[in-house]
């Protein structure tokens, strides 16, 4: 009792932990940032109902307005310039000191002072930097202001010249050799240095200022003021008023106090959700709840496909319409019930549902979609069956989309072609389920029912190899998988899965063929081992069976009918021998009782009794309707006494509707046949001699 209570608690851990997980990603995952929940583009009408302002905002001006505004105030603006006196005052006074001192003729002193003058002039006009001269003759800057002792002034730029400039001017006064020769002894380019500097700081810092100037918005919308109502065309100023609602909504999004208050939001959300959904597994679905491997599997699909879901939501407005949400009841109808995969497709199409631009007309196509699914795809046997279910899927979105619009726009002009585009691509990767199946069956150990039918395949290795071996045993598999494919049938059970773990059952019994009564030819070897050898030879066939099982890689479902398909029982032919042969000895029960476990599914149950009632049945000396139902209902009852169908999910009702599925089965099987009369000896005459006559005529015929 201790140890199951620790089995309990195990269990309870993990789902909490599942579910904690689960919360978490989603949470952490789901898009933060914030989308108007409106599209609309100018020109078209609105196709939503009235909309008025629930709050008072401002309207912004088109950004081409702004840049406009912004560009105008530019066209005049003047930049500022600092003038270095300091560089021009070095600079002459190193100019004077070269001509003084100038050896290679005397300069005269009207000449010294005119050349001095001259450059005086040209740093009082301003000499500026290469780039900026370049500016001022594009007719990029008309005028600047020159700071000086705080005080900006406005000053033509006509005057300024550069570096360059400057000594090409200076030369220009002086076309006299003489001049000129002295002035370029004398490197005068090197005392042109620039003296009025650009500003970089004081001019961004008015530009910034005059900038501020221009108003980002054009008027106001009052809380309650109409905006839009269906229909309407949206005008260029509808427009404007649309874009600022949605800039202020978003502005309120990214506030961090809102964003806390969101994720609060959004854990509370997503708790009740998959509360809600342990709920319904814990109430109608214990064994699901219960099984750590479905409820994984479960939580990885709803957080699995939610997480796509919230990616492409993130890059494209329509973008959640891409994912495929019907492979969830696809995948989930394929390993366990149609019930289970509604649910889960519900939950995880309104966890979706929170980042979807029109969350009821999502809510309302998903649904449809999945139910779709459901519908055409209860039992998958067929990869085709996959191809019809995905165009299923796309005319079901095609004609809720349709039929959406018109009633809530009642305009068939106001369909988005776009969508048809996109439910489109939805559809075709749907097909792609298959893979997606079969990455799950190796993963969590489930069995679909495609994977069933071709293991049922008699042509498989395997069941070759036993029909070969063990034609007796294989005889028995195939009545054996008839009768229990037939009983599931009628109690609702997988009838495909009792059908192949059925063919299965028995494969260990190729290692020792001819110690089974049903391959034996006359010569039956256990007439001279003790009974307890004997009990152990014919007990080992299911370990043997388990262990082939693991070698082919056979799925775990199809290995626990090898395991279980005679649960605890005993040998009971050997055990009933020894113990009427030495009535005295005690019993060592073990040695004659089979490994286990006993069934724990519908489909192992059925398997464990077809496999008893079609053994047993070979057995009887006459096949009537009562020594058939007799020998049924001895069997059967015998093995609800020992305990055996304990731990199945099978009700008394189901075991009556198993007990008359097997008895009718076995009167067809046993049926008595008629016998064909013989021919009197004087009709047989009369027919042998025309059929002669009649090879004579052909003869001749066909010498002719």
């Amino acid at each position: 009792m201790k140890a199951k209570n620790q089995s309990h608690k195990h269990i309870w851990i993990l789902q909490a932990l599942f579910f904690i997980a689960a919360v978490s990603v989603l949470t952490y995952f789901f898009p933060r940032e914030g989308k108007f929940r409106y599209n609309f583009q100018e020109g078209k009408p609105w196709k939503y109902g009235l909309l008025t302002a629930s709050f008072d905002f401002p309207i912004y001006k088109s950004d081409e307005r702004i840049a406009y505004e912004k560009d105008s105030l530019l066209r005049n603006f003047e930049p500022f310039f600092s003038a270095e006196k300091e560089i021009a005052k070095s600079n002459i006074s190193a100019l004077e000191k070269t001509l003084k001192s100038y050896q290679e003729m005397p300069v005269p002193y009207y000449l010294y002072e005119k050349i001095i003058q001259s450059v005086k002039k040209i740093y009082d006009d301003g000499i500026v930097s290469s780039e900026v001269y370049d500016q001022i003759q594009n007719n990029k800057i008309k005028s600047v202001r020159i700071i000086d002792k705080n005080i900006a002034k406005e000053y033509p730029v006509q005057s300024f010249r550069s570096a360059r400039k400057a000594y090409e001017t200076v030369l220009e006064e002086f076309p006299d050799v003489y001049t000129r020769h002295i002035l370029q002894s004398c490197n005068l380019n090197d005392y042109l240095a620039e003296n009025m500097k650009y500003d970089s700081i004081t001019t961004n810092k008015f530009k910034e200022d005059l900038l501020q100037r221009v108003s980002l918005s054009s008027g106001v919308v009052q809380a309650g003021e109409r905006i839009v109502d269906r229909g309407e065309i949206i005008t260029p100023q509808t427009y404007l008023i649309l874009k600022s609602l949605e800039t202020v909504t978003l502005k309120k999004n990214t506030n961090n106090n809102l964003q806390e208050k969101t994720v609060i939001g959004q854990v509370i959300v997503f708790t009740c959700l998959l509360l809600f959904f342990y709920l319904f597994l814990a109430l109608f679905r214990p064994g699901i709840f219960n099984d750590l491997r479905k409820l994984g599997f479960l939580m990885m699909l709803i957080v699995g496909i939610s997480l796509a879901a919230f990616f492409l939501a993130k890059f494209r407005l329509l973008g959640l319409y891409l994912v495929p949400f019907a492979i969830i009841p696809i995948v989930t109808v394929t390993f366990l019930d149609s019930r289970v995969a509604l649910y889960v497709h519900i939950i995880t199409v309104l966890i979706c549902s929170f980042c979807a631009p029109f969350a009821l007309e999502f809510i309302f196509l998903q649904i449809i979609a999945g139910m779709t699914a459901i519908d055409s795809l209860s039992d998958m046997v067929k990869r085709s069956q996959l191809v019809r279910t995905a165009i299923l899927v796309y005319i079901s979105y095609c004609i809720t989309y349709t039929g959406y619009t018109m009633l809530t726009e009642g305009d068939l002009n106001k369909l988005n072609l776009d969508m048809f585009l996109y439910l489109g691509i939805n559809c075709i990767c749907i097909l792609f389920a298959y893979l997606i199946i079969f990455f799950f069956e190796k993963i969590f150990g489930f069995v679909s029912t495609v994977t069933l039918v071709e293991l049922s395949d008699v042509n498989n290795p395997l069941l070759r190899q036993l029909s070969e071996e063990c034609p007796g045993t294989f005889q028995h598999t195939l009545q054996v998988s008839n009768l229990a494919a037939e009983a599931a049938n009628k109690i609702g059970a997988r009838s495909q899965l009792a059908r192949t773990g059925a063919l299965y059952h028995d494969i260990g019994k190729l290692k020792n063929p001819a110690f089974f009564t049903e391959n034996q030819s006359g010569v039956n070897p256990h007439s001279t081992l003790p009974f307890e050898q004997s009990a152990q030879i014919i007990i080992s066939h299911v370990k043997d069976g388990a262990k082939m099982a693991d070698k082919q890689m056979l799925p775990l479902p199809i290995r626990d009918f090898i395991l279980m398909h005679h649960g605890r029982g005993k040998a009971k032919y050997f055990y009933n021998s020894y113990c009427n042969k030495y009535p005295d000895k005690p019993v060592d029960e073990e040695k004659f009782m089979y490994p286990g476990p006993n069934p724990n599914t519908k489909e192992t149950g059925i398997v464990m009794m077809a496999d008893s009632v079609e053994a047993a049945s070979r057995s009887l000396k006459e096949y009537t309707e009562e020594s058939i139902s007799k020998l049924v209902n001895s069997i059967i009852d015998g093995q609800v006494s020992e305990g055996l169908l304990k731990q199945t999910p099978l009700s008394f009702r189901d075991v009556e509707i198993i007990k008359q599925t097997f008895i009718e089965k076995l009167k067809t099987i046993y049926h008595t046949r008629i016998s064909y009369p013989e021919l009197n000896s004087d009709n047989k005459e009369e027919k042998e001699n025309a059929y002669k006559s009649f090879l004579d005529i052909g003869s001749i015929l066909k010498n002719k």
